[in-house]
């Protein structure tokens, strides 16, 4: 049998989007206030949800204490108040809008998770405005 566990998280960060490219007008049309050079932040909602076999001898697919601690580590030590822009080694050359956010915390907890998990990221820019991510 498989199940899906998930586990709530949330980080707040501040960010810019932008392309370096680009000049100030270009940036604006395209990314309207959110590339204003002063940055801006928001209260992100992260569910990570992991997909497995139901382990007959403890009825868990992950211990969620591992699930959580996985998520504090990779992802809310990393990106709690910082300035993504700035402070954040994946977001130096990669444009952190929301959808690039949920991939690069796919990624980092895809890499220590077993492979015979399957994951998915749900991240909350605003309470209107999120992204899913499954690795497809």
């Amino acid at each position: 049998m498989r199940a899906t566990v998930k586990r709530k998280a949330h980080f707040n960060a501040a960010h810019r989007l932008f392309k370096k490219d680009w000049d100030a007008q270009k940036n604006l049309e395209v990314f309207g206030k959110c590339s204003y050079p002063n940055y801006h932040g928001h209260n992100y909602e992260l569910i990570v949800g992991v997909t497995g076999e139901i382990d007959k001898e403890t009825g868990f697919v992950i211990d969620l204490k591992i699930l959580k601690d996985l998520i504090e580590s990779e992802v809310e030590d990393a990106f709690d108040h910082k300035n993504l822009n700035l402070d954040v080694p994946e977001f130096k050359t990669l444009n952190p809008t929301a959808e690039n956010i949920a991939v690069v915390i796919y990624d980092k907890l895809k890499k220590k998770l077993d492979t015979t998990f399957d994951l998915e990221v749900i991240l909350y820019e605003t309470p209107r405005n999120y992204v899913i991510y499954t690795g497809a």
